[in-house]
């Protein structure tokens, strides 16, 4: 089959076009949030709230009018979206539980071989939970401080995540980082919780697996990336491997992209949408002309060296880096204008004021000796006072503020408007 070969701002608006941001919050309701999850697979779950957590803000690029308790809805009520482990902790549709059999098997797995604490405690735990009802780790009575990956924690809450990770427990309901956790059987319907294992054998599983990976980019190359973390037991030999399988089976295509040595890989089922997208190369200026505040763990950065690459876009989500060593700030979002990135954004929520407040504001510098951005283009002041209009609404803050010096004085058009 015939390798694809696409220039970079095909291969750009190809993944922002896969990704549903091309244009920005062009998806409706909750009918728009699972068909994007679906199409992308699994989102990035990070319990960190500054102006929303990550997930959050996700769907809030890509869903009008997005709100917190839509998610939620599609979450612990509905049921139609699970929160587990795929990439790290992630949601992903609920349908495809069957798929992380060995996932959760493996999570037991490894608490086994250290005779944890927690095993012993999980028949308490699952009798209270079948005599009380759903519980969180409060209303248990486990008091025994235990080793857990993020340190030592209260036995009860280990147990409970433990059961969570291997399958035996579901988050019940969640408020703010809070979990009350029901018993699985109660909430994933029986043909999904009794499914035999649908990818037996290693290379199977490693196959879905990276098949689905590549989906929940759009484009990835064979080469180091957080992208490829969570993947059971394989690595760029292995991964090699099941691409070629793919590739021969017509599962995937093979796609060369200008100024990118490495081959990159796309679905094959995404061709259609590749086409919609070079259709467009010539431009549907109005989806070029919609701003967005994208999330520091979103699946269009999951390959951070492919933004690099696309984009002229380096990023570095600096939260974990000590504050004399940061570039920029600590809770920074990129700011997406039409096919560029344009902007850097450290927004906060004031939550007494109900303000959102622009604390700083960095325009992206030149690239290749060409201005990246013209900071006085109206077009874009316009998209971005639209952009932070509706972040500010799905926040439920009543105004806007632009602390002094955020952005040098260039972002004065934005504080009187």
């Amino acid at each position: 089959m015939d390798t694809i070969r696409l220039t970079n701002r095909q291969a750009r608006r190809f993944l922002l076009a896969h990704q549903n941001l091309l244009p920005p919050r062009s998806l409706r309701g909750k009918n728009g949030l699972l068909d994007h999850i679906r199409r992308v697979n699994s989102v990035q779950f990070d319990p960190l709230d500054i102006t929303g957590r990550n997930h959050e803000l996700v769907f809030a690029a890509r869903v009008k009018n997005f709100t917190v308790p839509m998610l939620y809805e599609a979450l612990y009520e509905d049921r139609k979206l699970l929160d587990g482990f795929d990439k790290c902790m992630c949601i992903y549709p609920t349908e495809d539980w069957p798929f992380f059999t060995r996932n959760r098997d493996s999570a037991r797995q490894s608490l086994e071989a250290k005779s944890h604490p927690v095993l012993d405690a999980a028949r308490h735990v699952r009798e209270e939970i079948e005599r009380r009802g759903p519980l969180s780790s409060s209303d248990l009575e486990l008091e025994e401080a235990v080793r857990w990956p993020w340190g030592p924690t209260r036995l009860a809450r280990a147990a409970l995540e433990g059961m969570y990770f291997w399958g035996e427990l579901v988050v019940y309901s969640k408020a703010g980082v809070r979990k009350t956790y029901d018993l699985a059987e109660r909430h994933i319907p029986g043909v999904l919780l009794n499914a035999p294992e649908p990818n037996p054998t290693d290379d199977e599983y490693h196959d879905w697996h990276v098949h689905r990976r590549i989906g929940s980019v759009g484009l990835l190359a064979n080469r180091g990336a957080e992208a490829w973390l969570g993947i059971e037991g394989t690595n760029s030999a292995k991964r090699a491997q099941s691409i070629a399988r793919l590739l021969a089976e017509g599962k995937l295509r093979q796609v060369q992209v200008e100024g990118i040595p490495s081959p990159m890989y796309m679905r094959a089922q995404d061709e259609s949408l590749l086409e919609v997208a070079l259709s467009r190369d010539g431009t549907d200026a109005a989806a070029l002309r919609e701003a967005a505040l994208i999330a520091p763990l979103d699946n269009l950065l999951w390959d951070r060296r492919l933004a690099s690459e696309l984009f002229g876009f380096n990023y570095t989500w600096e939260v974990y880096v000590p504050p004399s060593k940061r570039r920029y700030g600590y809770y920074v979002l990129p700011v997406l204008y039409g096919d560029r990135f344009i902007a850097r954004c450290e927004p906060v929520r004031d939550r007494k004021t109900k303000q959102l407040v622009i604390r700083n504001w960095w325009w992206e510098t030149a690239v290749d000796g060409e201005e990246r951005v013209n900071p006085d283009d109206r077009d874009m002041q316009s998209a971005i006072a639209s952009c932070l209009d509706q972040f500010k609404r799905f926040l439920g803050c009543d105004s806007l503020r632009v602390d002094d010096g955020a952005g040098s004085g260039t972002l004065r058009w934005l504080a009187s408007s």
